[in-house]
């Protein structure tokens, strides 16, 4: 009886290293309790790098004092709406292509995922445009104080008007997740995040050769951080994922998939 529960347990830890190195399984021949364990070890600490990025930004921030750190307060509380915005197209990203692969479908899964990628885009502009010009104004009806509106708009401007990089992050990740790759997600938020804990520091004190931006530098980081994120999630996709690969000929609006991404999600 030891022995089996030994077993057991070794087996486990076994199942929760090959889920963080991503070892490439087929998840439709394997029992469904280590699916589900080889899935979601990745997939919870990729969520916790993805809050990492707010908590890195206040830490730093913090130095700069307290109307600083209600501006990065109030701007995560309007980014959580994008947030759900990007879940949401992920979401609907990742029923569609997970059931692609299951039909084993390649092509028409990484035809998807440029929809999706492309809905992501058309989507963030619609936010990111009006998000930074009244930047301002939205911190205003936040409660911000007269410093904040005046001084520290320009990270609600950047976070708001970068938005992109947050939803496509979103985006590419739940293509890696659908195709059975969830460690390759929480790999890509992993650089992201050292990205932006190096870079906080140095654009908002400016330390070394980089220029002291304050909270603007915050914001920043951020966004070099997601975007170096996005940059890696597209060489993998363009270098032949492993279920998943973009290819030039993907590149064709198709407005019956956008639609149905949004219906979806």
């Amino acid at each position: 009886m030891r022995a089996g529960n030994k077993n057991n347990r070794s087996g486990i830890l076994e199942d929760i290293i090959s889920s963080i190195k991503g070892n490439d399984k087929d998840f439709t021949e394997i029992p469904l309790r280590r699916a589900i364990l080889l899935l979601a070890v990745p997939m919870v600490l990729e969520m916790l790098m993805e809050s990492v990025f707010a908590v890195a930004d206040i830490f730093f921030v913090s130095r700069l004092g307290s109307e600083a750190v209600a501006t990065v307060g109030l701007t995560e509380s309007v980014v959580m709406l994008i947030y759900a915005v990007g879940m949401g197209l992920a979401t609907a990203t990742t029923s569609l292509i997970a059931r692609r692969i299951g039909e084993k479908n390649p092509e028409q899964a990484s035809r998807t995922a440029f929809q999706a990628i492309l809905a992501g885009i058309i989507v963030s502009m619609i936010i990111g445009i009006p998000g930074a010009l009244f930047a301002r104004d939205i911190l205003s009806l936040m409660g911000g104080s007269h410093r904040m509106v005046n001084e520290m708009s320009g990270y609600t401007a950047i976070m708001l008007g970068s938005n992109t990089v947050i939803i496509l992050l979103f985006i590419i990740n739940s293509v890696f997740r659908s195709s059975g790759d969830a460690a390759t997600a929480m790999k890509v938020l992993w650089l992201g995040n050292i990205i932006n804990v190096i870079l906080d520091p140095c654009l908002i004190f400016g330390w070394g050769p980089f220029p002291e931006l304050g909270i603007r530098g915050a914001a920043l980081a951020t966004v070099f951080g997601r975007g170096t994120a996005i940059l890696w999630q597209f060489i993998i996709l363009f270098r032949g994922h492993k279920r998943v690969k973009l290819k030039i000929r993907h590149f064709v609006p198709d407005p019956a998939i956008i639609m149905k991404l949004f219906r979806l999600s």
